[in-house]
């Protein structure tokens, strides 16, 4: 528990129910909790007063799908295509990642999911080769102040393999308390549509365990229609299933998850890029499956969601002006609006990782997990007319002022408090052995791909022999 906080005079975002926007209003914090928001408010002596005139207070961002693992490579993957991806993790070199180069890389991006305001991160932990590298995933974490959920997993093994390992299940017992506020759990693995469904005895785990799965679906060339019929055949799909990208899936897969009350996680930056299919928000709203949004990984992108929601109603738009073209119309008011998307980043987060009830808004009573967006050396921060607008198009991570997790500030005056060193000096020696051990020749090769005609990658997950018709190579 810490003190008091006031945060004096902003515009509050409170992305409750209705939206509602509260210009000169206080927000006070005791305590991890939201104690009072109103104008000018009386506070108990001794707390720390936060100017927010001018600026804008909103809940903390959550993302719901980052392999923060990966974050020593930053900008490495810049030309990929998934494919490439695929090729490079999950088949040449993923497996020389030492419990270190994790922990290197699950710090690195903690701390920069609080510097741009994100103050939960789902950390999908595909690389998580041995229970040494799960507790260097943890050790990384629980060392910056935000809050965390890791979801588990190993691209290396059959996720029927890892669940079942004892040094799995001791991992669990040693490392992960149900319950815990600054530290959730889930199960990360995807589906490959092989009619056998290797894939059972994981989601079996989960539900002995009594955790989320969270997974890859409708990613073109590697999981689509198939794995939801399979998983929905069997009775895995639950309200607290979250279905990362969804961009290639039937009509019927998006039935399927609105009738089991799941929801998904966009990251528009990745599909847009990568290939997994058009970001599929357009596809969502039709059917009222809820929304969270994603940065995916900063080997190719920013590890911000101003990206993701300036992005996501960016191809939303894009999607429903080409389609009223297609017909000879045209649109004359956009569907998807600036609130929506910040509610998606925000409230959306919360709900799909299972903490509406205490994240994801700026209500009394909830969980001080606070940004203030401010910059008073930026002549891009007045005006400030439309905020929910203001914060999709015009604020990045430049103009987060001030970040409080749990009641904590974690970042004060436009710097993080945590120091930098610890995370750089990790970080190099990560890139050090990466570099080493390929050499520079692939080194240089991997970074920078031919332009040359390739053939798809025909099932990526080595743990099944299954091979699909309409994506397969020659």
């Amino acid at each position: 528990m810490t003190g008091s906080t006031v945060l004096r005079g902003g515009t509050v975002l409170t992305v409750d129910a209705g939206r509602s926007v509260l210009p000169g209003h206080d927000v006070l914090v005791t305590g991890d909790r939201i104690a009072a928001i109103g104008p000018d408010l009386a506070v108990p002596p001794g707390t720390e007063e936060i100017d927010a005139t001018g600026g804008i207070v909103m809940p903390g961002m959550i993302d719901t799908h980052r392999h923060m693992w990966q974050t020593a490579m930053r900008g490495y993957g810049a030309d990929w295509t998934l494919t490439q991806y695929f090729v490079w993790y999950y088949l040449e070199w993923g497996t020389i990642f030492r419990p270190d180069d994790v922990y290197a890389g699950n710090l690195l991006s903690a701390l920069e999911s609080l510097d741009a305001g994100v103050t939960t991160t789902v950390v999908w932990s595909h690389g998580l080769q041995t229970p040494q590298h799960g507790d260097a995933a943890v050790d990384a974490l629980t060392s910056t102040g935000g809050r965390f959920v890791l979801a588990y997993g190993n691209i290396q093994q059959a996720p029927a393999a890892w669940t079942a390992d004892p040094g799995f299940r001791d991992f669990v017992a040693r490392r992960i308390t149900p319950g815990d506020d600054m530290l959730g759990f889930q199960l990360a693995f995807d589906v490959t549509g092989d009619p056998a469904f290797p894939e059972r005895p994981a989601f079996e785990a989960a539900r002995e365990l009594g955790v989320p799965v969270t997974t890859h679906a409708g990613v073109w060339g590697a999981t689509n229609d198939d794995g939801i019929r399979l998983m929905h055949e069997h009775g895995f799909m639950t309200p607290e299933t979250v279905y990362v990208h969804s961009a290639t899936l039937s009509d019927d897969s998006y039935q399927r998850i609105a009738a089991t009350g799941g929801s998904v996680s966009v990251a528009t930056e990745s599909e847009q890029s990568a290939g997994q299919g058009y970001p599929p928000t357009w596809a969502l709203r039709r059917y009222g499956i809820p929304v969270s949004l994603s940065m995916d990984t900063s080997v190719w992108w920013s590890g911000d969601l101003f990206s993701a929601m300036r992005t996501t109603l960016g191809a939303d738009r894009s999607r429903e002006h080409l389609e009223a073209h297609a017909r000879g119309d045209t649109v004359t008011n956009s569907a998807l609006r600036a609130d929506q998307v910040v509610e998606w980043a925000t409230r959306g987060g919360a709900r799909a990782i299972g903490r509406e009830h205490d994240l994801g808004s700026v209500e009394v009573g909830k969980k001080a997990d606070l940004v203030l967006i401010r910059n008073d050396h930026s002549p891009v921060s007045f005006p400030l007319l439309n905020p929910h607008g203001h914060v999709v198009f015009q604020a990045q991570r430049g103009d987060v002022h001030t970040v409080l997790v749990e009641g904590r500030v974690v970042k004060r005056d436009g710097r993080l408090v945590a120091d930098l060193g610890r995370a750089r000096s990790a970080i190099e020696s990560t890139v050090a052995h990466l570099r080493g051990h390929l050499g520079e020749d692939a080194w240089q090769a991997g970074m920078h791909p031919e332009v040359v005609e390739t053939t798809v990658l025909e099932n990526p997950y080595q743990y099944s022999d299954y091979q699909r018709t309409t994506t397969a190579g020659d």
